[in-house]
C-alpha cells in the first residue's frame, strides 16, 4: 500500500506552536487521567461485573498491550501520512472508546473497549512528542517536553482524586463508569481546538507502509505478556513456555524484516538507523525497565489500600496522589533545568525510585495510618519525574527530524511494554501470596513480596546510569 509522506514541518510563527502545545497537551492529559483512575477503580469494576483477577489485568493489560503494538506503526504512519490528521484521528477515537468503556454491560465487553481505546491512544500520541519534536525551536525543546512531562504528570495526579471522588460520589447511580464518561468533554473541547491550532501537513512523495512489521512487532508484544498474564490462572501448562518464545523469534523476525527492506531501499517501521544504533537501543532498554518498576506496584497498592485496609475510592484517591504530585513537581523542576547533566540527573532520579520502593516495603502495614505511605511515595514520584523527562531527552537526541515519528512511537511503545510488563509480573506476584481467602494482614505480605521486583529493577538501574555519568564524565575530561 502506497500512502503520500508529508515533510516535516516548520517550527510555527510567533506563539502558535505553544497554543497548537495546548491542546496537544490536553490530549496526553486525559490519555494519564484514564490510566490512574482505572488503577484505583478496579475494586469496584471486580465486585460490578464480577471479575477474575486475571480478568482484572486485562483491564489494564490489554490497554498497554495494544497502545504498545500501535505506538510504532502510527508513529511511522503519522511521518507519511501526517501526524496532524493522525492525531485527531485518534483523539477521536479515544473519546468514542471512551463511551463504550462507559457503557460496558460485562467485563469482556470492558476488556474489548479498552483494547480499542489503546488503540486509539496508540494514533494519537506518537504524534504529540514528533509534534513538539518538529515544531519547536532547539531553545525551547527541552521546556516544552518537561512540560509534556508534567501535564501527563497532572493527569495522573488527578486520576486518584477526580477518580476516587467519582466513584466514592456515585454520580447519577454510575459509580466507576463516570471515570470513562468524564473524557467526553475533555476530548471534545481538545479534538475542537487542535482541529482549529494545529498546522495542517503538507503532502510529498510516496512511501510504502510496513504492514508486515507492524503486525510482527503487535504479535510479538502478544506473545510475550499472554503467559505472564494467564499463567497463574492456567495452572501454567507448558505450553505457555512455547508462547513465551515465539515472542522472541517474531521479534528476530522483525528485526530480519527490517534489514531487509532496508536493503531494498523501501522504508522500514522502525528505520534500520535506529535499530543499528547501539546507543538509541541501549536508552530504549533503559526506559523500558524504568517503567516496569513503576505500574505494578501503584496498581496493587491501590488494591492493598481498597480491599485490604478498607479506605474508601476517595481516601485511598488522597493517599496515592503522593505520588503523581511529586512527579508534577519534579518535572516542572527538572524542565527548567534544560538539557545540562541529564545522566546524573536520571541517576539521581533512580536512586530516589529505589528508596522510595523500599520504603514502602518496610513502612507499610495493616495497624498503621495510611498517611505513612506518602513519604516513600514521594520518593518515587520525585525519582521518576526527574528521571522520566531526561531519559525522554537522551532517546530523542539519538533521533533526526524526519523519523521523529518512528522515534517517538519507539519510545512510548516499549515505555507501554514495560508498563504492561510490570503489571503483568508485580500482580502474578501479589495475586500468588493473597491466595484465596485474603485478610488484610495477607495483602500487606502479598505487596511486600510483589515489592521486591521493583526493588531489584532501580538498584540495577542505578548502577547502569551511575556508570553512564561517570562514562560521559570521562569523555568530558580534556
Amino acid at each position: 500500500m502506497s500512502i503520500a509522506q508529508t515533510q516535516p514541518s516548520q517550527a510555527l510563527p510567533g506563539k502558535k506552536h505553544w497554543l497548537g502545545a495546548a491542546f496537544l497537551f490536553t490530549a496526553a492529559f486525559i490519555n494519564m487521567l484514564d490510566t490512574t483512575i482505572v488503577n484505583l477503580a478496579l475494586p469496584s469494576i471486580q465486585n460490578d461485573l464480577s471479575a477474575s483477577h486475571s480478568a482484572l489485568q486485562w483491564v489494564l493489560v490489554i490497554y498497554a498491550l495494544t497502545f504498545a503494538a500501535g505506538l510504532l506503526p502510527f508513529g511511522r504512519f503519522g511521518d507519511a501520512l501526517g501526524r496532524q490528521h493522525l492525531f485527531l484521528a485518534g483523539l477521536g477515537g479515544f473519546t468514542l472508546a471512551s463511551i463504550a468503556c462507559g457503557v460496558a454491560p460485562t467485563i469482556e465487553a470492558l476488556v474489548v473497549s479498552r483494547m480499542a481505546q489503546g488503540l486509539a491512544a496508540s494514533m494519537m500520541m506518537p504524534q504529540v512528542l514528533a509534534i513538539l519534536h518538529e515544531s519547536f525551536p532547539e531553545n525551547e525543546k527541552a521546556k516544552a517536553i518537561g512540560l509534556f512531562g508534567m501535564i501527563t504528570a497532572l493527569g495522573a495526579m488527578a486520576g486518584p482524586l477526580v477518580g476516587g471522588f467519582l466513584i466514592s460520589a456515585n454520580l447519577f447511580d454510575l459509580g466507576w463508569r463516570m471515570i470513562f464518561l468524564i473524557n467526553i468533554p475533555i476530548g471534545v473541547a481538545a479534538l475542537a481546538g487542535a482541529a482549529a491550532f494545529l498546522p495542517a501537513a503538507r503532502a510529498a512523495k510516496t512511501q510504502t507502509v510496513d504492514w508486515s512489521g507492524a503486525f510482527l512487532f503487535a504479535g510479538a508484544s502478544v506473545a510475550l505478556l499472554y503467559p505472564m498474564i494467564e499463567g497463574h490462572a492456567l495452572g501454567w501448562p507448558s505450553w505457555l513456555a512455547a508462547v513465551f518464545l515465539l515472542s522472541f523469534l517474531l521479534m528476530a523476525k522483525f528485526w530480519h524484516h527490517q534489514q531487509r527492506l532496508a536493503k531494498k531501499g523501501r522504508p522500514q517501521l522502525l528505520p534500520l538507523s535506529l535499530l543499528e544504533n547501539a546507543r538509541f537501543l541501549s536508552r530504549i532498554g533503559l526506559v523500558t525497565l524504568m517503567f516496569a518498576g513503576i505500574a505494578g506496584p501503584i496498581v496493587v497498592l491501590a488494591m492493598v489500600l481498597q480491599s485490604g485496609l478498607g479506605l474508601s475510592p476517595a481516601q485511598a484517591g488522597i493517599a496515592l496522589a503522593a505520588h503523581p504530585l511529586s512527579i508534577m513537581l519534579a518535572s516542572i523542576l527538572t524542565s527548567r533545568v534544560g538539557s545540562r547533566h541529564v545522566a546524573l540527573r536520571a541517576s539521581l532520579g533512580m536512586v530516589s525510585l529505589l528508596i522510595g520502593m523500599l520504603g514502602l516495603k518496610l513502612l507499610i502495614n495493616d495497624d498503621v495510618p495510611v498517611h505513612v505511605v506518602w513519604l516513600p511515595l514521594v520518593f518515587v514520584g520525585a525519582g521518576m519525574g526527574s528521571a522520566a523527562v531526561v531519559m525522554y531527552q537522551l532517546v530523542l537526541n539519538e533521533v533526526p527530524v524526519a523519523d521523529a515519528g518512528a522515534g517517538s512511537g519507539a519510545l512510548q511503545a516499549f515505555q507501554q511494554i514495560g508498563i504492561a510488563l510490570g503489571i503483568a509480573l508485580v500482580s502474578q506476584v501479589f495475586f500468588t501470596v493473597l491466595g484465596d481467602d485474603p485478610t488484610p494482614a495477607k495483602y500487606i505480605e502479598a505487596l511486600r513480596a510483589a515489592l521486591w521486583l521493583p526493588v531489584a529493577i532501580y538498584a540495577a538501574l542505578s548502577v547502569l546510569i551511575g556508570a553512564l555519568h561517570h562514562k560521559e564524565k570521562s569523555y568530558a575530561r580534556p
